[in-house]
């Protein structure tokens, strides 16, 4: 087990430094050794090491500190013993604050450095062992890139592998932020189509002139700017799958068309006079109550019902509070490398006040919560501290006493400015505050001609 951790000795006096590796290779560790900052910096490019024991007096351009600071660069993980004759308070919290584990003075005590190698190692195996058993359990609770130990996300995963070869159309709703693409995703990937396309569509991004022609495709002079003849995502999509995100968005007109492929399995083009058959499957999802929408003459019962032949209803994040913990692990071993952070935990602390927050965003926003942490935090570890702005979204809500005089757009106006300031002009982030899409957020920022910041 020892040998599975390597040790460098950086010093430039050969009887410390040989001393040293030998003591250390008694205890039965695989140990190097580099007369000078600069090997030693050379020796890490190639190799790992666990642990470093760094002379802070040297000479040839890089002193203990220097080398230190260049080896926490290439490993960041690795554990740095700072070793010198003149020890000074300076000098230690320098060292200490630089990064340093421990800072000895010579000359060493044989049974002291067995002592603190030991107790380091130790650390490193429980590390170890806690990053294996996190990414089994990640990959236990795990399904097509959705993490959940939820009994309700353990059904609908269930009826993802029924269905997944199937024709049918797919209805999926749920608040915003909770994944409905990512099950979209999964339906696709998971059955006979995979090979096939996976194309996706906001329908709430575009308006019906610019969605119609997207979606179906037009023909050379259909409308001023078709220069050419395009394809839609219908017919990109051929033997795939289409995603309609935020489907209750659509115009009548729309509606009618969707009707028609879903009946007929063929469109035509805006302009265009050939009749196109295609072999699709459509997903389409949403946020909103289409139940209401139908009833409110908003959207074609006969449509709501094409649509709806498998209904899957993905629970807010509030209702699968158990998965915080492995989502934010997940999280924090995926964002801290895209990001050149090195974090590697969560505190107990800081995961209770996660696992006490509303998250009205749901997956979105605690996904972006803790992108946030971890490009703010100071250490390895995310602490309190580091979700302290979740203080500012108030998990308990107050009691507000809407304004009799302000017309709704203006109380929009004020719940849209409140959010973008309070997230600095995140869009993400207020989007998923605010419970709408961010082409939605986008649309009501250019309408109230509002600052992002």
């Amino acid at each position: 087990m020892k040998k599975l951790w390597n040790i460098m000795v950086v010093d430039d006096e050969e009887v410390m430094r040989e001393s040293l590796a030998a003591w250390l290779r008694e205890d039965g560790y695989s140990v190097d050794t580099s007369e000078s900052g600069k090997e030693a910096i050379e020796k890490t490019k190639l190799k790992t090491y666990a642990i470093y024991f760094i002379d802070l007096k040297m000479p040839g351009g890089h002193d203990g500190i220097e080398t230190m600071m260049e080896i926490r660069k290439i490993q960041p993980e690795a554990s740095i013993i700072i070793v010198t004759a003149y020890a000074t308070v300076d000098t230690a919290i320098t060292a200490m604050k630089e990064g340093a584990q421990e800072y000895i003075v010579k000359p060493c005590n044989p049974e002291e450095i067995s002592l603190l190698v030991s107790r380091i190692i130790k650390i490193k195996n429980l590390q170890r062992e806690n990053s294996i058993l996190r990414k089994k359990l990640t990959k236990q609770y795990s399904f097509c890139d959705i993490i959940s130990k939820n009994p309700k996300m353990m059904e609908i995963f269930g009826l993802i592998k029924e269905v997944a070869s199937l024709r049918s159309t797919v209805m999926i709703q749920g608040e915003s932020g909770t994944g409905k693409e990512l099950i979209a995703r999964a339906i696709h990937y998971s059955g006979d189509r995979a090979a096939k396309p996976f194309i996706g569509v906001s329908c709430a991004a575009l308006t019906e002139s610019l969605l119609e022609s997207e979606l179906f495709g037009h023909e050379k002079g259909s409308f001023t700017g078709a220069t050419g003849q395009k394809k839609g995502k219908f017919e990109i999509a051929e033997g795939g799958t289409i995603f309609l995100d935020e489907i209750g968005d659509i115009s009548p007109k729309l509606q009618l068309n969707l009707l028609r492929i879903l009946q007929e399995r063929n469109f035509y083009r805006v302009g265009g006079s050939e009749q196109i058959n295609v072999d699709v499957r459509v997903i389409a999802a949403t946020n909103r109550n289409l139940e209401e929408a139908v009833h409110e003459g908003k959207f074609r019962d006969d449509l709501f019902y094409r649509l709806n032949v498998i209904n899957i209803h993905l629970p807010a994040l509030r209702d699968r509070k158990e998965d915080i913990p492995l989502l934010v692990h997940n999280f924090i071993e995926r964002i801290g490398p895209e990001l050149g952070r090195e974090v590697t935990d969560i505190s107990e602390g800081a995961l209770k006040i996660l696992l006490n927050h509303n998250w009205p965003g749901n997956v979105r926003e605690i996904e972006n919560a803790v992108e946030r942490a971890i490009v703010t935090c100071k250490a390895k570890i995310l602490t309190e501290d580091d979700f302290a702005f979740l203080a500012n979204h108030g998990n308990e809500k107050k009691q507000w006493n809407i304004p009799s005089e302000l017309t709704l757009e203006e109380i929009e106006n004020q719940a849209i400015t409140a959010t973008l300031q309070r997230t600095h002009g995140n869009i993400k982030e207020a989007s998923a505050i605010l419970g709408v899409d961010r082409s939605t957020l986008y649309d009501r920022i250019k309408k109230y001609n509002l600052p992002r910041n």
